[in-house]
């Protein structure tokens, strides 16, 4: 557990992050980062285990006039998955056909990131080691979908591995992999960001840019290991 509250960037935790998970010398890893903000964690973690970095397209189902209060997540994929958390969805007034229509806007979204962020089919995750990694988690919807969804693929373990998150939310989501790796469970909980001295946007850019350099640094290591 890291003593410092705050951390400089999203980098710095991915290393701390990654450290933590060399530790655990996991079987044939591979990382799957939660775009964007988990990217930049990811690729440092990726790094340190010399695992390939992919990323796992999930999008936030927002409430009605509040698109950044969360009332579900929707992740693309052979088997796609909606988690909506229905008290909050009523409580909203987000009713059925409105819950469907921002289904389908948020596939829109996922399908055109998969086109830029990937210039290939997607990392194999079955019969490996997945460690699913986001800059931080919140209510843990997000996490969750994402989860449900990788189970269905096949992996032989599933890691969840995040810089800082609120131990209630973390306990929600135990059932779902078979390891929580966190550095950071302040109480009170205020926000993830609340934890990073800087927390800007990650940019498109960036993540196209991080998911080319760890495909060249996979690259690299094979080519010096054969």
């Amino acid at each position: 557990m890291i003593r410092n509250l705050l951390f400089q960037n999203r980098a710095e935790a991915g290393k701390a992050l990654g450290r933590a998970l060399v530790d655990m010398k996991l079987a044939d890893p591979v990382v799957l980062a939660l775009p964007r903000g988990g990217v930049p964690v990811g690729y440092e973690v990726a790094k340190a285990l010399g695992a390939p970095l992919d990323v796992i397209l999930v999008r936030k189902i927002g409430a009605p006039g509040h698109k950044e209060y969360g009332i579900g997540a929707v992740v693309d994929g052979s088997a796609m998955q909606t988690v909506i958390n229905e008290a909050a969805a009523r409580m909203v007034g987000a009713d059925r056909a409105y819950i469907e229509r921002e289904v389908a806007r948020e596939l829109g979204v996922i399908e055109r990131r998969r086109e830029a962020y990937r210039s290939g089919p997607p990392v194999p995750v079955k019969g490996r080691t997945v460690v699913v990694i986001d800059d931080g988690i919140a209510t843990g919807s997000t996490a969750m979908v994402a989860l449900q969804a990788l189970a269905k693929a096949g992996p032989s373990r599933i890691i969840l591995a995040v810089p800082v998150a609120p131990r209630d939310s973390l306990n929600s989501l135990r059932g779902l992999c078979d390891d929580v790796v966190c550095l950071l469970m302040p109480e009170p909980f205020h926000a993830v960001g609340a934890h990073y001295r800087d927390f800007g946007q990650t940019s498109d850019d960036e993540v196209i840019r991080l998911l080319e350099d760890a495909r060249l640094d996979i690259e690299d290591h094979a080519d010096r290991m054969g």
